[in-house]
């Protein structure tokens, strides 16, 4: 065993887990502890501090740009990067967000783009996730319906509606661009329409750069004009560039900070965009890599 998840760690003296770990991490320093903990925020990050590699977040419950926007930047543009280890994760066996209740397939997609590009690490529960399972207790409920917890399950992934092949992209995206696979170098940027977010992620020698649009609302398209800051990208003003959309394979030249956008979630709710610049050639042919 060499990865261990701590059912609420929070409940036990921390200077257990301050013992425990590092005499673990001593001999076995490759050992991962993610902290299964939901409790007051302080409390988390000292379970960063005590050692636990990496911890469950408050991701499932932040749903508006501005928290998405303001949390995100706490956890990786302040001192809390330092020792806190976020994982998001859009559901678990024992939370089903009203979000996922009520926003269909589509909701399902966003989550997953949103956790897998915001986070350097996120996790979905499963079966239950891939096959849009969205079937509470009771009203008002966050447990499902019809749990793990309680019964042996026969799911079939192959159904036509699951969201397999989605994911399996989403993650095949993830292993081939570096930037999105570290906490560093994400940076939001202005869309004039609350139900967009736009924000971008780069490796520190901008070899590597990602910009991520999605639409928050799962049941209408949404339009707007999105304002990159072209100094945080290393992009030229005077030449345009070239945005390829690793979800569905479509290329767009774009051209300056403000371009436009159009998502309907019924279609595919996000836009996971390879930033090509432009280079010269000894013939001046363009070419975008």
């Amino acid at each position: 065993m060499r990865i261990f998840r701590v059912d609420n760690p929070h409940t036990k003296p921390f200077r257990f887990w301050e013992w425990v770990i590092g005499e673990i991490k001593r001999d076995h320093p490759e050992v991962i502890f993610l902290a299964e903990a939901f409790t007051r925020p302080k409390i988390m990050y000292e379970l960063g501090k005590l050692g636990f590699t990496q911890s469950y977040t408050y991701f499932a419950w932040r749903h508006t740009k501005w928290e998405f926007t303001e949390y995100l930047t706490e956890l990786t543009q302040t001192d809390v990067r330092e020792y806190y280890r976020p994982n998001l994760w859009p559901n678990t066996p024992d939370i089903l967000t009203e979000y996922l209740q009520s926003g269909g397939r589509p909701a399902f997609m966003i989550r997953l783009v949103l956790a897998a590009t915001l986070g350097a690490s996120y996790g979905i529960y499963g079966p239950a996730f891939e096959l849009c399972e969205s079937r509470p207790r009771e009203p008002g409920s966050e447990e499902y319906l019809n749990a793990e917890k309680y019964e042996i399950k026969d799911w079939d992934i192959t159904r036509a509606d699951s969201l397999r092949e989605f994911i399996t992209r989403v993650n095949q995206i993830r292993r081939e661009n570096p930037a999105l696979q570290s906490n560093e170098g994400l940076r939001f940027h202005p869309v004039d329409n609350e139900q967009l977010i736009c924000y971008s992620k780069s490796t520190e020698d901008q070899s590597n750069e990602v910009l991520v649009v999605v639409n928050l609302n799962p049941h209408y398209t949404h339009v707007g004009w999105v304002e990159l800051d072209l100094d945080v990208l290393g992009l030229d003003r005077e030449h345009p560039y070239q945005v390829h959309d690793l979800l569905t394979g479509a290329r767009y030249l774009w051209h300056g900070s403000r371009n436009y956008v159009e998502l309907n979630p019924q279609v595919v709710p996000a836009h996971i965009f390879h930033i090509r610049r432009r280079i010269r050639t000894e013939r001046d042919f363009d070419y975008y890599l």
